[in-house]
């Protein structure tokens, strides 16, 4: 993985400071901690950078970090998706609701007739549509869901450090595994930060992946 300069600024500091905190690299750097949390989470999540509670950031190198640079460009999006929740996008949004709950997720993608990828429901979408007092059980889905192509995707080809680099970027939970078929776009599966946790977790421990 290509760092931005940014992100080789980081490095820097971290090397030269560290221990030192999000807040102090934000300041060294004259920006605010939200803006660093995407490239701090990509660091620490590759390797270069370790996170401790109540101390900050400490320099790793880059031998441990390109050992798991080259496992994790080994390791694609389709090995370890999860099976795709999908409804239809006629569906009320009283029945999403009960749907989201007995699957448990946090999020429920949306197909036409054509059982392509037309949206995402999430559950702040839900809420809002709860809050405004509107009558659930007769309206469908696809009038409160987040519409394509205002969705972020990933394809089972794609590397799971490129997967976790979207979730990051896009502060999203999850996010839907799509195919290509003359030009729609169909679901096949799903990946989430849980999905991604389990496999950085067993990394750590050198399990088997």
């Amino acid at each position: 993985m290509k760092l931005n300069e940014r992100q080789k600024k980081i490095l820097q500091i971290v090397k030269e400071n560290g221990p030192i905190t999000g807040e102090q690299i934000a300041s060294e750097l004259s920006l605010t901690r939200a803006t660093l949390r995407p490239d701090l989470s990509i660091l620490t999540m590759t390797g270069m950078l370790e996170a401790r509670p109540r101390v900050g950031y400490m320099y790793v190198g880059k031998k441990n970090a390109s050992m798991l640079h080259e496992k994790l460009d080994t390791l694609t999006v389709g090995e370890f998706m999860s099976s795709a929740k999908v409804i239809h996008e006629s569906m009320t949004v009283y029945d999403a609701i009960v749907h989201l709950f007995l699957e448990d997720v946090g999020s429920l993608f949306v197909v036409g007739n054509d059982h392509a990828l037309v949206g995402v429901l999430s559950r702040k979408d839900f809420l809002r549509a709860a809050i405004g007092n509107q009558e659930l059980d007769s309206l469908p889905v696809n009038i409160i869901m987040t519409r394509m192509p205002n969705l972020t995707v990933c394809e089972k080809t794609e590397t799971l450090i490129g997967a976790g680099m979207k979730l990051i970027e896009k502060q999203i939970d999850s996010m839907p595994v799509v195919e290509n078929s003359d030009g729609i776009l169909k679901v096949v599966g799903r990946m989430t930060k849980t999905n991604m946790t389990k496999v950085l977790v067993a990394l750590a421990r050198d399990e088997e992946i």
